[in-house]
Order: structure tokens, then C-alpha cells, then sequence
């Protein structure tokens, strides 16, 4: 089984709302996913952005059934799809 990476580019994510969807994720007994190896929020305020490692493409879609939901209750926008590709290889210190 090949890990993916998956980078994701909400079009308006804030810090609010990304810890608003940690709650609600924590509050579901969602969070931390099945197959999420690694994650990531970077970037500027207003434009923040997601770095997912994934044991599967599989469990990231299993798991993105239930997220998506939650992303658009709490407003999450995003305008284009999220980048997959496979990882060659994660070095761990």
C-alpha cells in the first residue's frame, strides 16, 4: 500500500474556523482519523492551508465523507479540489 499526500486550499480558512472544526471533529469522536499519518495547517491568516499524509488514498476518502459535512457547517469554502499525489518517502527525526 502506497501512502498519498493530500494538500488542501480552503479559499477562505481562518484560524477560527479551523480550530471550530477540531471541536466539532473532537466533539464527534472523529479526530484523529483512521489513516492519517500526519497533518498540517500553515500559512497566512485568512488563507490558511492543510497537509495530509495518508496510509491510503481509501481511508482519506472514507474519512472526507464525514468531514465534509462538518466543513460546511461550520463554513469551510474551498474552490478546487484537494492535490493527491503518492509519497516516495517521510523521514521522521
Amino acid at each position: 500500500m502506497v501512502s498519498i499526500l493530500a494538500r488542501f486550499q480552503p479559499a477562505n480558512l481562518t484560524t477560527e474556523l479551523y480550530e471550530d472544526v477540531n471541536r466539532r471533529l473532537d466533539d464527534a469522536g472523529l479526530n484523529p482519523p483512521d489513516g492519517r499519518e500526519l497533518h498540517v495547517c500553515f500559512g497566512e491568516e485568512g488563507q490558511l492551508r492543510v497537509s495530509e499524509v495518508w496510509e491510503s488514498r481509501e481511508k482519506m476518502d472514507a474519512f472526507g465523507e464525514k468531514l465534509m459535512p462538518i466543513l460546511g457547517e461550520a463554513g469551510v469554502e474551498f474552490d478546487k479540489p484537494p492535490e493527491v499525489m503518492p509519497v516516495v518517502r517521510v523521514e521522521r527525526p
